[in-house]
């Protein structure tokens, strides 16, 4: 509490500096003691001519950094509100990815106008990565690093990484490339400064340095990302020649929007919703998938009706469905979770997946075995006790519960491990499989068992 209330203090400073009468110039300057965090935060809350204020006396790399901080829709908005000239200064300030994926938000018109006012070279390199789809890694690269040749020498590398630093700021690792222009290797900067120029470059090289080619799917190259703990990590086309690399912190972009994607897809919905998305768009994602679930909810309440008779016959055993279904539906939802988080690592053999199912199938039967004790033990007290049944119906009646309970846990454990693996082999994202349709699967399964052994038991073996 006390850091927000900290964070909120400095923001106030902040509106209050750029609603002040100070000069440009003080304005800038006083600007330059806070976070670029800090100052994203509060363009929300200036109206639009205080915006506009603000972006001609802020300078241009600190305007980039606060925007760097913000969603891409969000800087569209702003730049919108920039004069052409102020627009593309700040645009070439942008890591390419970001100014790439800013430019898409623009109308297509004014993206003309400011991709014109930039510099050629950073024209070339915001064109690169916007040849790329949004779901290939070459859209999340940038072109902000250093590069050096092989055939230098410690002196000369380190007057190349001076030079080149002026214009790149992501200095921790040096890429190198032949005599040809394809990539050789990486080095790092604390090897490189402590090198005695007498070193020969070629033995602080690391040949083997992990790198991604710009059209992979994302997909396909996460978890290799996500292995190695580099700061940098080059981007080569299909030439084997560098076009940029992937940041740390792009990384952890690309892994939460990975997971955000998986979590609204187990909510069964198809993309991911902005808040200020409109009404029709949303229900269209939302449609598809419960039209699907709505006729499966159909088919659930079809063959309950199937059971009329059973449920006219005893109608106590109606009010312990909701148990029998919801737990089935719970045990089946964190076998998927499961799954789906396996299912991540692209190298699962036939034998590990086999594994997985058994494993799942055993945790089902373990807490279906426990949680069954327990009901019957419960249920059977509860309907002696509160509700004045015989010890022999109302343990009977439990001890059905406890059987259905314990069935339709194993069924939900393995349902929801192999529905995943199934998508997974017909090559269909597996997040798809998602929480409603296991749990509306589940529920049809949950019914045929809780009502079918209480037909049997109850009423054709033990005549209630």
């Amino acid at each position: 509490m006390a850091e927000k209330e900290i964070r909120r203090d400095y923001q106030d400073e902040i509106i209050s500096i750029i609603r002040g009468n100070d000069s440009p110039r003080v304005i800038h300057y006083k600007l330059e003691d806070y976070h670029a965090s800090d100052i994203a935060q509060i363009l929300e809350e200036l109206d639009e001519k205080e915006r506009k204020k603000f972006f001609r006396v802020c300078g241009k790399t600190l305007l980039a950094e606060a925007f760097e901080c913000l969603e891409e829709e969000q800087v569209g908005a702003y730049l919108n509100e920039m004069d052409i000239r102020r627009a593309a200064a700040v645009v070439s300030e942008l890591e390419t990815d970001t100014a790439a994926n800013v430019l898409r938000e623009l109308e297509k018109e004014r993206r003309g106008l400011i991709i014109e006012a930039l510099d050629s070279e950073v024209r070339q390199e915001i064109s690169i990565i916007a040849s790329y789809d949004e779901d290939e890694i070459g859209s999340k690269m940038t072109a902000n690093f250093i590069k050096i040749g092989l055939d230098l020498t410690v002196k000369q590398a380190m007057t190349e990484l001076v030079t080149q630093a002026e214009e790149n700021d992501n200095i921790s690792t040096l890429f190198v490339e032949d005599d040809e222009g394809l990539f050789y290797g990486a080095l790092t900067l604390k090897d490189l400064i402590t090198a005695r120029s007498t070193t020969d470059l070629n033995t602080l090289i690391v040949t083997s340095f992990p790198y991604v080619y710009a059209n992979e799917l994302i997909d396909d190259c996460i978890e290799k990302l996500k292995d190695y703990s580099e700061d940098l990590i080059p981007v080569l086309n299909e030439d084997n020649k560098i076009l940029g690399v992937i940041t740390s912190q792009s990384i952890v972009e690309v892994v939460d929007d990975e997971l955000g994607e998986d979590y609204v897809k187990l909510a069964g919905l198809i993309a991911e919703e902005d808040i200020k998305e409109p009404l029709g768009q949303s229900i269209r994602k939302r449609m598809p998938w419960l039209l699907i679930l709505l006729c499966l909810g159909m088919l659930v309440s079809s063959l309950v009706g199937v059971f009329e008779g059973v449920i006219a016959h005893l109608t106590i055993i109606m009010a312990f469905q909701s148990l029998i279904l919801d737990m089935a539906g719970n045990v089946g939802t964190q076998s998927l979770a499961v799954t789906i988080r396996v299912l991540t690592d692209e190298n699962l053999t036939f034998t590990q997946k086999l594994t997985l199912v058994i494993k799942e199938s055993k945790v089902g039967m373990s807490v279906g075995l426990i949680l069954g004790v327990a009901s019957v033990i419960l249920i059977g007290v509860y309907l002696m006790v509160i509700k004045q049944r015989e010890p022999v119906f109302a343990f009977a009646v439990s001890g059905c519960i406890g059987i259905a309970l314990l069935i339709s846990m194993i069924c939900s454990s393995i349902i929801g491990t192999l529905i995943p693996l199934f998508f997974k082999r017909i090559k269909v994202d597996p997040a798809v499989a998602s929480g409603p349709l296991i749990t509306t699967v589940n529920d049809l399964v949950a019914v045929a068992c809780y009502y079918g052994i209480s037909w049997i038991l109850l009423i054709n073996v033990m005549n209630f």
